[in-house]
């Protein structure tokens, strides 16, 4: 059963999903100056938001564009990453990618894995001079249950009436997988959909998210058709 034409959105978390590291800690590991751990540990106590987090973390960031550049070079994506974007594209399934991270990052990493075409939201990292950052949040949103920097909620407005699928891994996605039809979760985000009773497959790649994205919507599709042809 083809899956062309069916109306399904995908919207998959950056940081430990499409890239199996935390390159916003890589980055952090690499360039900032001490105490970028202790305001990680007040956000992941919850004592403070990922927007106060982030904007405390990046003033501590000391690299040239060079430098970042050189360091972004190593991050690779997920092994079935590619396969997973040529079999969406197929079926004509959308894909955004949602982030909590930086877009210098996200654009160069799509880039360099061959995914330009890629459309992505995230927060937008800024080069200030010399070696000094700043990080804006042109998606947030003050009512964000997350407090995140960018609330991935609002992308999915715009698919109301879609198939709403979310990969993800860690806390900025708990809001979103609420809104979602089906998650794809590890990590925290597991825990969370195993403790809500959200609809979910446990993932460790994305060779395992692409065949059994597949296996739900076919199975989906004919229990459909199934109806129909009763009533």
């Amino acid at each position: 059963m083809s899956l062309s034409g069916l109306n399904c959105h995908v919207f998959v978390d950056f940081d430990g999903t499409i890239v199996p590291c935390d390159a916003t800690d890589l980055i952090l590991e690499s360039f900032a100056e001490s105490g970028w751990h202790d305001i990680e540990a007040d956000w992941q106590a919850g004592r403070i938001g990922s927007r106060e987090c982030m904007s405390r973390q990046i003033a501590l960031l000391r690299a040239t564009p060079e430098q970042m550049l050189d360091k972004i070079s190593e991050i690779t994506v997920d092994p079935g990453f590619g396969t997973f974007v040529a079999e969406c594209e197929r079926a004509g399934i959308g894909i955004t990618v949602v982030s909590d991270g930086m877009d210098f990052v996200i654009e160069r990493v799509l880039r360099n894995a061959g995914h330009p075409q890629l459309k992505f939201h995230a927060n937008h990292l800024e080069h200030a001079g010399g070696d000094r950052w700043r990080l804006t949040f042109p998606n947030a949103r003050s009512n964000c249950q997350v407090l995140a920097g960018n609330c991935k909620c609002a992308f999915t407005e715009p698919h109301s009436k879609a198939i709403k699928v979310v990969v993800g891994d860690g806390r900025s996605d708990f809001c979103v997988s609420g809104r979602a039809d089906l998650v794809f979760a590890k990590g925290t985000l597991l825990a969370l959909c195993e403790k809500d009773g959200l609809t979910h497959y446990p993932y460790n790649d994305f060779f395992t998210v692409t065949r059994q994205l597949g296996q739900w919507l076919r199975a989906g599709m004919l229990q459909s058709a199934s109806r129909a042809a009763v009533a």
